[in-house]
């Protein structure tokens, strides 16, 4: 929970803003006061994306699906505004941690806690499928764990009975490691069964600690959850079993929501768990006044669903993108999803990312933080002693781009980073590349509180090494570590904000003890490998993502 910002507006409608629960690819929530004093999760589209049509027509399905499920697993809506600008919509608000947020801080829960927290959801899933309601994107990001048991959470793809799915042509929604084998092959929509596979996973996740199908390229990630098993070491052999069956490859074998509760056999209350309860210490506190850093604010005024339309408001002057990990019972739903076949580009970023002509190139789904979570190994992860600044080569750098295939021929060398994402162009007929300067972005898009710094350093390769002067070389087999910019926390400032780094301007190479200036990208036309490293200090650092662009033939 963060506190109001100056260009934050002070109310929408008729609801006091107090402070900010979070953000993502299509808006900000707000936690917000009603004018009897009732809490209230409002959540504001972005002004940036209010002309996507498949954005709005999302955004009005979450509202009609939130307003069509009543349930005690879910967030009542309270009240919407979807005629005009600003488009918002307000439900419920229950404090607690996410499922997500409680293991990366406690780590895995226990097998009697997971099958009681395993029966509720399923329960869950049941009020919701009578409902006529597929969730489609279950995962433990999207459960809040409630005081009176979870609440499931962003509705943002979910898709009713009959319904058009909104997802572009050749994506499958949800998210890699928890979305079914069935719609990432079949590119469909899935049914009831899909969301019994992520329950599954989620639990998985819960038993373990651990990403269900290890962290990654999302595709790689995909092409486990079709073809590999589920990582289940080391969980009691019940609960293994059963979430086994949950994630059965062949959704005839896995058991409806009935049926895992029975298996479950519990006798009593979920809150009532000891475990459970402790949990719930790691949600944030409510604020008793407006949280705000600085300036009035602005006033939205709004449009009821039920009344006229009424004239566009001013627009917001900047809009958040943090997607919320505490206590939001609405958490924005982006417009992205993941392409496939695998083996391709791998993540597929929102409508923010390809307005800019940049496609976010890696994102890494896993349950663990760089720097303040465990490692996969499970040790803890080490900050640096002192912020690096440009990192050094101590070995050859095996990193390469194909641009045929798109992909690094050598797999990365440190995992565990939450939701790390990339962004550069690819194609030859991108804006950047024609204009020759590649502008090169990173954020991690979920963010988390009092995490250490995690500093990360891009790496720009050409094909050809280069000499002292920058001038390309009859060497091919490039092992040089390439040019680099100056490493930079990746959870500075607004952290789950875009850092950008431009070639050639800000590179550089140390080559013999002297400064070599990056040299332009016409000088050696082709593939090019982007490498973003962990520095721990200038001599030690570990590759986190590796991907890369074809410049293609270029004019001097």
């Amino acid at each position: 929970m963060d506190a109001l910002r100056g260009t934050d507006p002070a109310r929408i409608g008729e609801h006091t803003l107090l402070a900010r629960l979070g953000a993502g690819g299509m808006g900000q929530v707000y936690l917000g006061r009603s004018p009897g004093g009732r809490l209230v999760a409002v959540k504001v589209i972005r002004d940036e994306i209010t002309g996507h049509p498949e954005a709005l027509a999302r955004f009005r399905r979450e509202a009609e699906t939130v307003r069509a499920v009543r349930s005690a697993w879910t967030a009542n809506l309270i009240d919407a505004s979807l005629a005009a600008p600003p488009y918002w919509l307000a439900t419920e608000y229950v404090a607690g941690p996410t499922l997500s947020r409680a293991v990366g801080a406690r780590g895995a829960l226990p097998a009697d806690t997971c099958l009681r927290l395993l029966a509720a959801l399923a329960e869950g899933l049941a009020s919701v499928h009578a409902y006529g309601v597929t969730h489609r994107d279950l995962k433990p990001q999207n459960v809040i764990l409630g005081a009176q048991g979870p609440q499931l959470i962003d509705f943002g793809i979910a898709k009713g009975v009959g319904a058009t799915a909104l997802t572009q042509d050749g994506q499958a929604p949800g998210t890699p490691g928890f979305t079914a084998p069935e719609v990432l092959v079949g590119g469909g929509t899935g049914d009831g069964r899909a969301d019994v596979f992520a329950l599954g996973a989620t639990m998985a996740y819960a038993a373990t600690g651990r990403a269900p199908y290890g962290t990654g390229d999302p595709a790689t990630v995909s092409y486990r959850a079709v073809h590999e098993p589920i990582d289940l070491a080391g969980v009691e052999p019940g609960l293994a079993a059963l979430i086994g069956a949950c994630v059965a490859k062949d959704p005839a074998q896995r058991p409806d929501p009935a049926e895992i509760l029975r298996r479950c056999g519990v006798r009593d209350a979920l809150v009532d768990d000891p475990v459970y309860a402790g949990l719930g210490a790691l949600g944030e506190a409510v604020p008793v006044h407006e949280l705000r850093t600085q300036g009035p604010g602005l006033v939205y005024g709004y449009t009821p669903t039920q009344a006229a339309v009424a004239a566009p408001l001013p627009k917001r002057v900047r809009a958040g993108v943090w997607v919320a990990a505490g206590a939001a019972l609405v958490v924005v739903a982006g417009v992205a999803v993941w392409k496939l076949p695998w083996g391709s580009q791998g993540g597929q970023g929102g409508a923010e990312d390809r307005a800019g002509g940049r496609t976010p190139a890696a994102q890494t789904p896993a349950a663990q933080t760089p720097g303040g979570g465990r490692s996969p190994g499970g040790s803890a992860a080490q900050s640096p002693a002192g912020p690096p600044t440009y990192i050094r080569q101590t070995e050859p750098n095996l990193d390469d781009y194909n641009p045929v295939r798109r992909t690094c021929t050598r797999d990365v060398e440190e995992r565990g980073v939450l939701d790390f994402q990339t962004a550069l162009p690819r194609t030859t007929d991108d804006p950047d590349l024609k204009s020759g300067k590649v502008q090169i972005g990173y954020r991690v898009q979920n963010a988390l509180p009092d995490v250490p710094p995690y500093y990360v350093a891009v790496v720009v390769k050409p094909q050809h090494e280069v000499d002292e002067n920058g001038l390309s070389t009859d060497v091919t087999d490039n092992r040089q570590l390439g040019f680099v910019a100056k490493a930079r926390d990746l959870y500075e400032g607004d952290e789950v904000d875009w850092k950008y780094v431009t070639y050639p301007d800000d590179f550089s190479m140390q080559l013999n003890g002297k400064t070599v200036k990056a040299p332009p990208l016409s000088q050696d036309p082709g593939g090019w490998t982007v490498v973003f490293r962990h520095a721990v200090s200038d001599t030690e650092h570990k590759s986190i993502a590796c991907d890369g662009f074809d410049s293609g033939p270029q004019k001097g």
